[in-house]
């Protein structure tokens, strides 16, 4: 495959007219690359007035809704069963592509044990990034974090907002996980992670690529900014790791966390200390203090999730623990 005969799709799943004008400037950043796609998909995730308004004003794209459950991981699987492409990409509605996305994406599938390929999702931090905020902790607002590879490299999972795959792997695999990924406002975010430990475990020599070349620009407004969703966000996602763990198994479902746990963090705590103590700088120490707490935060989230799974295998239930953005911590 190269980037002159690639087919690809490009999916951008959207929930809320709230981000409508997010959602326009994704659009066209996609239409405007070195590299066109076959088709543009938007799918509307059971919102009619959004649907309308899509029809309406972006009549160069293919609106389909999410025939599933609500939530993004039914809304990528409706996109990528109306999706003609050879392969798929995923954009979030509130990012923007760099004029050579495609491109980039594109060139690394010239190795053919490539089934995906993720990029760089650069933050937009709508009121500057607060100088507490710690970088190994990107993830929190769905960015690319310190510790992930700074040049072409292997991964175990793509991010959701910047990730693509050849479509004979849904083929074969099946989508994204109902009960994983995120519904409206929550929190719970996992999916994306699940799908390609699913892949993996199926097909043991594919590889994931990440490539910083393929960079979006993910737009981080002011409420994620802030330290009550900071917390709460990594407490949810120590919850969705707890479910990882049980579909996919703890080893799989936390190799990538054992190495960020053991060296990335540690080494941020340590650049925090440094930054105060030679540089002077007062907000290293917050920093420091952010990825104590941050790390305390999803411990105490996956735990919570190991313990429900363990009360619902006891009382024979569903396999499924269930969480509500409105959960307090």
């Amino acid at each position: 495959m190269t980037a002159t005969t690639l087919d690809i799709s490009v999916i951008i799943c959207a929930y809320t007219e709230d981000r409508w004008g997010d959602l326009v400037m994704a659009v066209e950043s996609v239409q405007h690359q070195t590299v066109l796609p076959r088709e543009v998909i938007i799918v509307i995730d059971h919102n009619l007035a959004l649907l309308e308004r899509v029809r309406e004003h972006l009549p160069s794209v293919m609106v389909v809704e999410n025939r599933e459950a609500r939530g993004l991981s039914g809304a990528r699987n409706s996109g990528i069963a109306a999706a003609q492409g050879a392969v798929i990409a995923f954009l979030d509605d509130d990012a923007m592509a760099a004029p050579d996305w495609i491109e980039q994406l594109c060139s690394a599938y010239s190795d053919l044990n490539v089934v995906g390929v993720g990029g760089m999702i650069e933050p937009l931090w709508q009121d500057g990034r607060p100088a507490w905020f710690p970088a190994e902790f990107d993830w929190v607002v769905g960015c690319t974090y310190r510790g992930m590879p700074e040049v072409t490299s292997p991964v175990r999972n793509l991010i959701g907002a910047n990730m693509s795959f050849k479509q004979e792997v849904f083929e074969v695999i099946g989508g994204f996980r109902d009960g994983v990924g995120q519904v409206g406002n929550s929190m719970l975010r996992c999916d994306d992670t699940e799908f390609c430990i699913r892949v993996s475990q199926h097909w043991p020599q594919t590889v994931f690529l990440y490539e910083p070349r393929a960079k979006v620009y993910h737009q981080v407004p002011t409420s994620r900014a802030q330290w009550n969703y900071f917390r709460s966000r990594c407490f949810t996602e120590g919850l969705a790791k707890a479910l990882v763990s049980r579909f996919v198994g703890a080893r799989d479902g936390l190799a990538s966390e054992r190495t960020y746990t053991l060296r990335t963090l540690p080494q941020g705590v340590a650049r925090g200390l440094a930054d105060t103590l030679h540089r002077r700088d007062p907000t290293g120490l917050g920093r420091a203090g952010a990825i104590v707490a941050g790390l305390a935060f999803t411990t105490a989230g996956y735990l919570t999730g190991i313990a429900a799974g363990q009360f619902a295998n006891r009382k024979s239930a569903p396999a499924e623990f269930t969480y509500s953005s409105k959960t307090q911590i």
